[in-house]
């Protein structure tokens, strides 16, 4: 499993079902998502830095299997900003 670490841009849903499959640009680098798709919705803003598990699919995109957000997720800040 490799791992890259980078700001987010460009998130799209590319199809939606019980397990919605995500495309985001990492930096320069195409990812997809579809396990923990809906969480990483939640938690993951443009602009926002983390650091993704995976492996690279045959056509150079990321397929991510795992992620974790540098800093303070989405929610987090939604909720500190209401309860203030």
């Amino acid at each position: 499993m490799e791992s890259i670490t980078g700001l987010v841009s460009k998130v799209k849903i590319l199809k939606f079902s019980e397990r919605p499959l995500l495309y985001f640009k990492l930096d320069n680098q195409s990812c997809l998502i579809a396990g923990h798709s809906l969480n990483f919705l939640a938690d993951v803003a443009d602009g926002m830095k983390i650091v993704v598990g995976g492996q690279f699919n045959s056509r150079k995109q990321f397929v991510v299997q795992k992620y974790a957000v540098v800093g303070k997720t989405k929610i987090m800040m939604e909720f500190e900003q209401t309860v203030i």
